[in-house]
């Protein structure tokens, strides 16, 4: 479901403002902030990224620092308080996956489905192949000038949620791509997307190999290592392409319980609604 962009502007007018990413954010979840963040700026709106944990990829530390991207921790945040105003973007309150801050949760833009009841002044979640993608819909459907630093994230954040097109990806997902291309530096987003396994991790993703097992079609891999967040959705990914494999469910222990990636090639079987 979507609302008109200026709903959005009218909620936020006179309020402080934060954009909030789920924990541990990704490309696409960083993407969506970068360009909302520069979006609402044109309407007088300043905004503050915020997030809880590290960014653990190295290539989305690049592209945060390629683009100067300002991100703010929760630790950060000495002064939130009830009265500010939050956007989650590429995730939604309530969801295990985002820390529930003091500020007030007034709006969400999500393309994931909705498992908790909404109550949020402004709402627009769509069942795409990326949040990226929304937020890109917005400067096509109401014509704004985008720089090329805000493209190009917003195409590799579309890219890597949808694994290069290969998972997830509808109409609106096709369109968004041939909007941002001409605007896109793409020999950046190759650089990025050339550090998905970084070197010091080789031992461990060959170990995680060892640790598949396969049943009908769906693989199962539990990293019994020390890991982060990020390296476990890249072994599901890389488990997701072999080709006996299409569904993927990778797991790693932490301290109050498990850190699940969960991924899908099959229609029928909904990776969002079988993780929660």
């Amino acid at each position: 479901m979507s609302q008109k962009l200026s709903e959005l502007i009218t909620v936020l007018r006179g309020h402080r403002v934060f954009i909030q990413t789920h924990n541990f954010p990704d490309p696409d979840a960083i993407a969506s902030a970068f360009g909302l963040q520069y979006l609402l700026r044109k309407f007088g709106i300043t905004t503050t990224i915020c997030h809880h944990g590290n960014i653990e990829r190295t290539a989305t530390t690049n592209m945060v620092a390629e683009f100067g991207i300002s991100m703010t921790t929760d630790e950060e945040l000495k002064d939130m308080t009830e009265d500010d105003y939050i956007i989650t973007v590429d995730s939604q309150k309530g969801n295990a996956n985002i820390l529930d801050l003091v500020g007030n949760e007034v709006a969400c833009i999500d393309h994931h489905p909705i498992f908790c009841e909404p109550d949020y002044k402004y709402m627009d979640i769509r069942i795409v192949g990326s949040c990226s993608t929304i937020i890109a819909d917005y400067y096509r459907q109401y014509k704004i000038d985008m720089p090329e630093d805000v493209a190009t994230a917003l195409l590799y954040g579309l890219k890597m949620d949808t694994a290069d097109f290969t998972r997830g990806v509808t109409e609106l997902d096709v369109q968004i791509y041939a909007y941002l291309f001409p605007k896109s530096n793409n020999q950046l987003i190759r650089r990025f997307q050339s550090g998905t396994i970084q070197y010091d991790e080789l031992e461990s993703f060959v170990d995680s190999m060892r640790n598949i097992e396969i049943f009908n079609g769906v693989a199962f891999a539990f990293l019994n290592f020390n890991c982060a967040d990020a390296f476990v959705a890249t072994v599901s990914d890389f488990i997701l392409n072999l080709d006996v494999v299409n569904f993927a469910v990778v797991y790693s222990r932490r301290e109050n319980g498990f850190k699940f990636s969960v991924r899908s090639e099959l229609d029928e079987l909904n990776a969002g609604i079988i993780a929660q």
